[in-house]
Formats: C-alpha cells, sequence, structure tokens
C-alpha cells in the first residue's frame, strides 16, 4: 500500500462499520486522500449479513426512525434507501399473550395532528393499559417534553427511576416504555440512564409527528452497509484494505501518523479511529486522552436474534412486538433471506444479558412454544431450521453515568480523531448514532486540515 500518489492530504480512516464508512466518505468528498482499513473480510461493522446454506442471514435485525437523519443521509449517499424504506405513517402491532382468551392485538400508531396529539388517539385506543394508566402517560410524556437530554444531571439517573416519580406503573413500563425502550437503548428502564432515554423518547416521539415512523432493510443489510458501500467508497476515490488489522498507531514527525498494518506502514496527516472503545483503547498513542482507561469503563450490552424457518406461512404482518412472553420483536425475513418456499421469522431479543451465552437446545425449546401462542398458524407448522446469531457486545451499555465516559471526536493528539457509536453523540448506540460520529470526525479533521466542506446535515454536527 501506497500513500504518495492520495493528493496533499492524506487520511487513514481504522474501521469499516457505518462511522468508518461515513468518515471516509466524508473526507474523500472533500478532496482528501483516503485509505480505510478493516479487519475483517467486509464493511458493516455489526449490521451486515452472512450466508448460510441457501439464505442470506443478517446477524440482526436493524431497524431505523424518520428522524435518523443522518443515517437516511448515509442510505442516500449508498444509493439505497430505496431498499429500506420507512413506513408512510408510525404503525407498531402489539400482541399480549397474557389474557386467558388468547392473544389481543393492540396497535401503537400516530396520526397527521401536530405534537403531541398525533399520539393521543392512538393512545387512548391502547388496549394494554387501563384508562388511568394510558392518562398518566400522557402526564409523562408531557413532563418528558420539558427535559433536556444534554443535562448532565439526568444522566445520573436510571430511567425507571424518573418514571416512578411521574406515576408509571409496572404494567405501564412494561406495556410501553420499555417496549421501545428495551429495543433503542437494549437497557430496561432500571439499567438505562435518564439522559439517553430523553433522548431517545423526545426526539422519537416529541420532535414532529412523523419522527418515529420505523424504516428497515428490505434486502440483507450485506447488501447496503457493504455492497452498496464499497461501490460508493470506489466512486469517492477512496482505497479500501479488507482483512488488514492496524497494529500501531505513533506519531511520524512533523505533525504526521504513521499506521502500522502486516508488512506495510502508512503515512498520514490525520487518523480516524473507528473501532469499538477497547480496540481504541489499545491502540490510542500516550497522551491522547487524559483519562484512556476511561473507555474501559463503558460497559457492553449483548443482542440475542432467533433465526426460525417454518415449512408455511405463520405471519401475515411484516412485523410485531409482545407483550406477556419472552419474545420482545419478530420480523418476517422470508423474502430478504431469499427462501423459497415457507417463512422465516428473526426474533430480536435485545439486553439479553441472562440469555446470550444459553444453548441452541434451550433456547429452542423456550421460544418455540412461545412463537405458537402469539400465532396460531404456527402449531402443527414444521420447522425447518432453527439458529442463533449472538452479539455479545452489541452494544455500548447505556447505563446511568455513561455520558460522562464517553469521548468526543477530538483527541489531544492533533490529527487524530475518535469516531463510533459509542464516542459522545447525544444517542444510544445505534446505526444513528455511529453515522453522526462519522460526521463529527471528519469534521473535526476537515477543520484542522483548512478544508471547508459543507456539513450534509447541520443538527448533526
Amino acid at each position: 500500500m501506497r500513500d504518495d500518489d492520495m493528493g496533499s492530504r492524506h487520511a487513514v480512516v481504522v474501521g469499516g462499520g457505518l462511522a468508518g464508512v461515513t468518515a471516509a466518505l466524508q473526507l474523500a468528498d472533500a478532496g482528501v486522500g483516503v485509505t480505510l482499513l478493516e479487519g475483517r473480510p467486509r464493511l458493516g461493522g455489526l449490521a451486515f449479513s452472512f450466508r448460510r446454506n441457501d439464505l442470506t442471514v443478517d446477524n440482526g435485525q436493524h431497524v431505523y426512525l424518520r428522524c435518523c437523519t443522518a443515517y437516511r443521509w448515509f442510505l442516500d449517499r449508498v444509493d439505497g434507501a430505496h431498499l429500506a424504506p420507512l413506513q408512510d405513517r408510525l404503525d407498531v402491532p402489539v400482541l399480549d399473550v397474557a389474557p386467558a382468551r388468547g392473544p389481543r392485538l393492540g396497535r401503537l400508531r400516530r396520526t397527521a395532528l401536530p405534537v403531541p396529539l398525533h399520539l393521543a388517539a392512538g393512545l387512548a385506543t391502547y388496549p394494554h393499559l387501563s384508562l388511568a394508566e394510558r392518562a398518566s402517560v400522557g402526564r409523562a410524556a408531557l413532563a418528558l417534553g420539558k427535559l433536556d437530554p444534554a443535562d448532565p444531571a439526568l444522566d445520573g439517573i436510571d430511567f425507571a427511576t424518573w418514571l416512578g416519580r411521574h406515576g408509571q406503573s409496572r404494567r405501564t413500563v412494561e406495556a410501553l416504555w420499555d417496549l421501545v425502550g428495551v429495543a433503542t437503548l437494549n437497557a430496561t428502564a432500571p439499567n438505562a440512564s435518564m439522559g439517553l432515554a430523553a433522548m431517545v423518547f423526545k426526539t422519537g416521539l416529541l420532535s414532529e409527528p412523523g419522527a418515529a415512523d420505523i424504516g428497515w432493510a428490505r434486502v440483507p443489510l450485506g447488501d447496503l452497509h457493504d455492497t452498496l458501500a464499497r461501490k460508493a467508497l470506489d466512486s469517492a476515490g477512496v482505497r479500501t484494505e479488507l482483512s488488514t488489522r492496524v497494529r500501531r498507531i505513533s506519531r511520524a514527525g512533523l505533525g504526521r501518523w504513521e499506521v502500522e498494518v502486516e508488512g506495510e506502514r502508512l503515512e498520514a496527516d490525520t487518523v480516524v479511529l473507528a473501532v469499538p472503545q477497547r480496540e481504541a483503547h489499545a491502540l490510542l498513542p500516550q497522551g491522547a486522552l487524559d483519562d484512556p482507561d476511561r473507555l474501559l469503563d463503558i460497559g457492553t450490552a449483548p443482542i440475542l436474534n432467533i433465526h426460525v424457518l417454518y415449512d408455511r406461512k405463520v405471519l401475515r404482518r411484516p412485523f410485531f412486538a409482545a407483550l406477556g412472553t419472552p419474545v420482545q420483536w419478530v420480523f418476517d425475513r422470508t423474502e430478504a433471506s431469499g427462501l423459497q418456499g415457507g417463512q422465516y421469522l428473526a426474533l430480536s431479543q435485545s439486553a439479553a444479558q441472562d440469555e446470550i451465552d444459553a444453548p441452541v437446545a434451550v433456547l429452542r425449546e423456550r421460544y418455540l412454544p412461545e412463537l405458537e401462542r402469539l400465532l396460531p398458524a404456527a402449531r402443527g407448522a414444521t420447522v425447518s431450521d432453527f439458529f442463533v446469531t449472538r452479539e455479545r457486545t452489541a452494544t455500548f451499555a447505556p447505563a446511568p453515568g455513561v455520558g460522562r465516559l464517553r469521548p468526543g471526536a477530538r483527541t489531544r493528539a492533533p490529527g487524530l480523531y475518535l469516531a463510533g457509536s459509542w464516542t459522545a453523540t447525544g444517542w444510544p448506540a445505534t446505526m444513528e448514532s455511529a453515522v453522526r460520529s462519522g460526521f463529527s470526525a471528519a469534521g473535526a479533521a476537515l477543520s484542522a486540515l483548512g478544508r471547508h466542506h459543507e456539513h450534509p446535515l447541520k443538527e448533526a454536527a
């Protein structure tokens, strides 16, 4: 690998997840020569696909919301927005299997009315809460709307404590706040920073009527985050090196950096370190952060994904959420996977600390009966395949106090920047947070290089 033919300014981006790809595209679009190094044989980070027999399988179900403006930019930039469309209007089917008479269907949906009236009709008819509980939700939502998610005091308390202070019953937390919060924060209310929870609910539900409309890929994630991303990088002139692990980052003198990989040393004016926090800690040169060990204090949280193939169609809607059962969210991945005949359901189980290491046989025995409780059509259907994917460090843990641990894009070392969903984006560990971190790192680098570049999303800066 050579970098002397890449122009007068050169950047090396370490990490080919959404953060790294975004930073690389932003830098290249501003006229900087970029080399992107990724240790895996693919791009996409923890939002990827793989082959299993004749199927293309996503490692986990990923969704985004209309308010995720940075990730929507990413989809547009790689020419993939049409492959991951948004709902016309928020509509979440919620099945409760607790009633003795069988599963009861409710819906969380919005109207076109202004905030907060856009949710009023849906909440008024939500059957999984009593009239008094629905009224209490409205009062809590109004209080939440007055909060500043960036207030450091909110980061120090947990979401459950705040909900309790605002009259939310255990049932209300289960049937509404955790239904949404566990999926977006990857933590239950007692284990989630109130600051991050306020950010999720205020931005997603109380910023504009359509903010929480849901989008998801109708194709394998690898088509978006690897194939199309690689095409965009190539078109932008980025040199992408896969299966290339960085061994060391050090100063090269005269304000430049040296990035060492097996058999090569690359010099650069700028380095963006877009890898998980523990990997970043291992690669950071001495003095780059005041207290680098704080990165090791940022915990991680797992997500378990359960994949079930039936010999016939058992679900007639694209997805649903569930109550009264260990099952959290279920998506139909039949068409996206390329399955011919039958149906492929993917269960996304967040905050899965208790099950992440459970044997497949145990999970099968636990979840197949639950799916039959939720989906009567599954009773008697043949299960042709059952497997799991485990992301033990899927996200950073959004625990109270995590905000003070998350570093910004700039380090104390001129020319060295950090990116990743775990950095100080203000968002939990989502695809949105990853892309925003790429914006921030590239923006800081371009400013230092004296390159003017219009930020694609001013609110994401």
